[in-house]
């Protein structure tokens, strides 16, 4: 009998998965449907270098901006669908996490698309996208930890006077708001010492959101490691390292932003800028899905 419910329940499951792969098939068919027209309208074929700026900047790097930004939107779309579709395929507790990170990639898809269209049409990268990104998914990628790792295994430990859920929102919101008045030449009349003023106390706002999730090595204030089960340690680890580790690509990428005048490269600044914070964006939004992912499906073979 249990035999007998063991493979009804793998075809069950099997069945599930066809129907969802055939499902991503679909949406990502339609999704570059959307997007190859959008990119093959900003190159003329008489001329392939039709979209890059004249003057601004090497052409190779110009090159790789203009296709990052699009395999940007590409790939943070299809990592939406992939995470909605995956998320009946996960134990009830922690469909919210699969949601948070669907949304997490969908914003920033759509962020990327404006991006691109701007850096085509007027030869720029945006920041004021980029940052307006940023003040949306980077709160959220803080509250994706919790709903992984379980309410049992976030503290009642208090730091500044707030909470978890406080201190990684507050850390969040120094840290790109430092970020963008830094990056915008409005600290200290656009000096370099205002660029590297903003960069300092926005890494304040970094260092609290590792003061509370902790290390892959610590436990954080907020965050008791004892209390984390087995089999998502992993995946809270591997969210660790990327805000430790997979966040320093942001700081590196801000180095070379033009009107934070802390390394002057005239037009390739901008454009090592926006290459840094692309593949920062797609390593980190996409990667951090993908191990939360894969300790929910743990968690939930688990239980099975």
């Amino acid at each position: 009998m249990n035999m007998q419910y063991e493979n009804s329940s793998k075809l069950r499951s099997l069945k599930l998965n066809r129907r969802n792969s055939a499902v991503l098939a679909v949406m990502l068919f339609a999704l570059a449907a959307v997007a190859l027209p959008a990119a093959a309208e900003t190159i003329n074929p008489a001329d392939p270098d039709s979209f890059l700026a004249d003057g601004k900047g090497n052409d190779s790097l110009q090159l790789v901006t203009f296709f990052l930004f699009f395999v940007g939107y590409i790939s943070m779309g299809a990592a939406f669908i992939f995470f909605m579709s995956e998320r009946s395929n996960v134990g009830p507790e922690h469909r919210t996490t699969m949601t948070i990170s669907a949304l997490i990639v969908g914003i920033a898809a759509f962020h990327y698309y404006y991006m691109r269209g701007v850096y085509v049409e007027h030869q720029v990268v945006s920041i004021e996208y980029r940052y307006m990104d940023w003040i949306i998914t980077v709160p959220l990628m803080a509250l994706k930890f919790p709903s992984l790792v379980g309410k049992d295994a976030i503290t009642d430990a208090k730091f500044l006077g707030m909470g978890f859920t406080g201190v990684c929102f507050t850390g969040a919101l120094i840290m790109i708001s430092f970020g963008y008045l830094g990056e915008a030449g409005l600290l200290m009349d656009g000096s370099q010492t205002g660029g590297i003023l903003g960069l300092v106390l926005g890494g304040v706002g970094w260092a609290m959101i590792i003061v509370a999730t902790g290390t892959p090595w610590s436990s954080g204030k907020g965050v008791d490691n004892d209390k984390i089960p087995e089999n998502l340690m992993w995946s809270a680890n591997a969210l660790r390292w990327f805000i430790v580790v997979g966040w320093i690509i942001y700081p590196l990428g801000y180095l070379f932003s033009p009107k934070a005048d802390i390394i002057d490269l005239g037009g390739d600044g901008e454009l090592l800028m926006g290459i840094a914070y692309n593949i920062a964006d797609m390593i980190n939004k996409i990667g951090f899905g993908v191990v939360a992912w894969m300790g929910a499906k743990k968690a939930a073979e688990a239980t099975a």
